[in-house]
């Protein structure tokens, strides 16, 4: 599959961090609060939240299951992503998991499945559902770098693979970032993702297949 390369401007000094060791202040900070922002409202809960999103959930309750779901001060406990800090600043969030702590993406979306022979409950597999980059930051290529971070994390912590269902973009084309927290296709091809399908029109599934220990045994 041809697809076409387009240059994108890049960060320097870009540090991604376990969620885990970031502040409930960071998260507000590349959230926003009451910014009018997709994601200030969402708080990445959309595949989290059962029933119906907006009926069935608050906007606090979002809030502090975003916070507790990220263990913010608390390094040893389980987390639910990365932050992006550029020059120390918190810049960016990215939601990597294991795929099973999506309870809305195993069962309320056919992006991930159409047309696949894919064991929905197999907890080795990780995805990546959201990518925020914060005001003031954006279109410097930030996702770029929250990509290629998740494959490292999700590898040290023993995925088995790791899975993103991106948007392809097209130059000249505007997108709004709430359409495009899924990530953009680029972002993670050049991350080292491998497309594996293209169940829409715009998206499609990327994957990393990870070693297991045992296949390296004789």
């Amino acid at each position: 599959m041809n697809v076409t390369k387009v240059s994108v401007p890049t960060v320097t000094n870009v540090r991604c961090v376990p969620a885990n060791e970031a502040t409930e202040e960071d998260l507000d900070a590349v959230f926003g609060v009451n910014n009018g922002d997709y994601c200030s409202r969402c708080r990445c809960q959309r595949f989290k939240v059962p029933g119906w999103f907006w009926r069935d959930s608050t906007l606090e309750e979002r809030i502090q299951a975003n916070f507790d779901q990220a263990a913010c001060g608390i390094p040893d406990a389980p987390t639910s992503g990365l932050v992006a800090y550029v020059d120390g600043e918190p810049a960016g969030w990215v939601a990597v998991e294991p795929r099973i702590a999506y309870p809305k993406l195993l069962r309320g979306t056919r992006i991930p499945w159409t047309g696949r022979n894919e064991d929905k409950d197999d907890p080795g597999v990780w995805a990546v559902t959201c990518l925020i980059v914060r005001r003031g930051f954006r279109g410097r290529g930030l996702t770029y770098d929250m990509a290629r971070a998740t494959i490292d994390y999700a590898r040290s912590h023993g995925a088995t693979a790791l899975e993103a269902y991106p948007m392809i973009t097209e130059p000249g084309k505007e997108i709004t970032w709430g359409e495009l927290h899924v990530g953009a296709r680029q972002a993670f091809e050049e991350a080292g993702f491998v497309e594996v399908h293209h169940p829409t029109k715009r998206r499609v599934v990327m994957r990393v297949d990870f070693e297991r220990s045992d296949d390296l045994q004789d």
